[in-house]
């Protein structure tokens, strides 16, 4: 046997052996694809779930950004876990708990809540910050929330929150139909810092706004939401024309 003849039967004859150990039909080892329910990967999970209104690394989107060391020192795991799993009803955030009607598992929830946390947290950073609570000590004032919204806000979003080149609307019907008085307190704490809005802390140079504050504005924003967002005005609403 020639010595190329010789090198090409040794190829068939080990190709043949590889085959050997995988029946015929079946899936070699570590090809298969996991169910959903099986996925810990945080980066697929948080890809999957949570980028598309959240923005890639947790940089902001349509919501907050979640690698916002304001935000991850303000809201703990508990509050975090709470809102991934049953959502905020009435607003955008759905529920992706399978208890709750979603696709994740406890399990899965567990993963994202701790890595949103162990990745984009900052610890220390603001230790020495004087932060609001997370969620209000006490009732807001509409009154007092109108005049604080004057000092810190009107400058970006206009008067009455009708909106400004700097800044959006925040009192229409639409805006107020996506957002819980919760997601109102935490803009306002954490602010938008890839919107370029700033926390509670640059609205007014050397004045951070008040715990106080902070409760009585959301209260002021509140009052502005309809209970039907949406819905076509009366006919009264309209100048009739003959």
């Amino acid at each position: 046997m020639t010595p190329f003849r010789h090198l090409c039967a040794t190829a068939l004859v080990g190709m043949l052996l590889s085959g050997c150990g995988t029946p015929h039909g079946q899936p070699l080892q570590g090809s298969e694809v996991l169910a959903p329910s099986e996925v810990s990967d945080f980066e697929t999970l948080y890809a999957q779930n949570c980028s598309g209104c959240h923005g890639p690394e947790g940089l902001g989107g349509a919501a907050i950004a979640l690698a916002d060391p304001i935000y991850l020192a303000i809201a703990d795991d508990a509050a975090i876990r709470k809102v991934i799993a049953s959502g905020v009803r009435g607003t955008a955030m759905p529920a992706f708990a399978e208890s709750s009607g979603g696709m994740l598992t406890d399990k899965q929830i567990d993963v994202i809540t701790t890595q949103i946390r162990a990745r984009w947290g900052r610890r220390g950073s603001l230790d020495a910050a004087n932060l609001p609570s997370y969620t209000p000590k006490s009732a807001g004032n509409v009154l007092q929330g109108e005049a604080a919204y004057k000092t810190y806000c009107e400058s970006c979003h206009g008067p009455s929150g009708r909106g400004r080149p700097k800044g959006s609307a925040i009192t229409n019907d639409s805006f107020l139909a996506l957002v819980s008085d919760q997601g109102l307190r935490t803009i306002v704490i954490a602010g938008r810092p890839e919107l370029g809005a700033p926390d509670w802390r640059g609205n007014v140079p050397n004045k951070p706004m008040s715990e106080q504050e902070i409760t009585d504005v959301v209260a002021w924003l509140a009052s502005h939401r309809v209970q039907n967002p949406g819905q076509p005005y009366s006919a009264s609403s309209y100048t009739q024309h003959p």
